[in-house]
């Protein structure tokens, strides 16, 4: 029996899977289609008050949309760099779930690792996983990363020159950029019944929070939505659905 059981590695070293060309061409796809959002990026950071330089340092060091936008939404709001980078944190730690995983499928050399870290990000772990073997994963993901990185960055900076030339983004209605874009990307994530349970409540949450508490405080406490979701799940699993009574014993 034990020689008939094939092992995640074995598999993902089997072969068998797309060709480059095909995984490159899926690669590139995503690379672009999302890179170009870092305008919107470029934009809404310049709005919100951050120089070129910051701007710019945000998508070459942090490298995770969804974080990057909520930190400058934050901060246009009025919230204090804590809070903003607070919110921003805790959005990111998904990233590092996503390099628990991608670790055992990827199976890089330990000198590379530092380095792919940067990389590890939402639209890389979809394209690394749905390759059927390691090598298409690995090429899936250096494509997706390298692609992305490096336009995320480009339109980033062109957003945020852009926003400096306009001047007043929300007079354009510019500042509306990052919002929509955070929630074009979010959306596609929520594919199960408690995913959007967790959305819906967090929205509740920050919105009628929102009068009431300092900026970017509400986003930090829309995000008890997930734990409350997932104790209100594991309660219902756990309520026995009828008791065995004294004359069936």
């Amino acid at each position: 029996m034990a020689t008939e059981q094939t092992t995640l590695a074995d598999v993902r070293d089997a072969g068998g899977g797309k060709p480059d060309g095909a995984v490159v061409r899926d690669a590139l796809g995503v690379g672009i289609a999302v890179g170009l959002s870092g305008f919107a990026f470029g934009v809404t950071s310049a709005g919100s008050g951050l120089t070129l330089l910051q701007t710019c340092a945000l998508s070459l060091l942090v490298f995770t949309g969804a974080s990057q936008f909520a930190l400058v939404g934050a901060l246009a709001a009025g919230g204090g760099p804590f809070t903003a980078a607070a919110g921003a944190f805790f959005l990111g730690v998904r990233n590092a779930f996503y390099g628990l995983r991608l670790s055992q499928v990827l199976a890089l050399p330990r000198a590379v690792r530092p380095f792919a870290a940067q990389w590890v990000i939402d639209e890389t772990a979809a394209v690394s996983l749905a390759q059927p073997d390691r090598r298409g994963a690995r090429v899936g993901f250096v494509v997706t990363g390298l692609s992305l990185y490096l336009l995320w960055n480009l339109t980033t900076l062109l957003g945020a020159l852009g926003a400096e030339a306009i001047g007043d983004t929300g007079a354009w209605g510019l500042d509306a950029a990052g919002p929509a874009v955070f929630l074009a990307l979010l959306a596609p994530m929520l594919r199960t019944g408690a995913e959007r349970t967790v959305a819906g409540l967090a929205v509740l949450l920050g919105l009628g929070l929102l009068p009431v508490l300092p900026a970017g405080v509400p986003v930090l406490v829309a995000a008890l939505a997930a734990p409350a979701v997932l104790w209100a799940q594991g309660r219902r699993g756990s309520t026995p659905r009828g008791d065995v009574t004294e004359g069936n014993r």
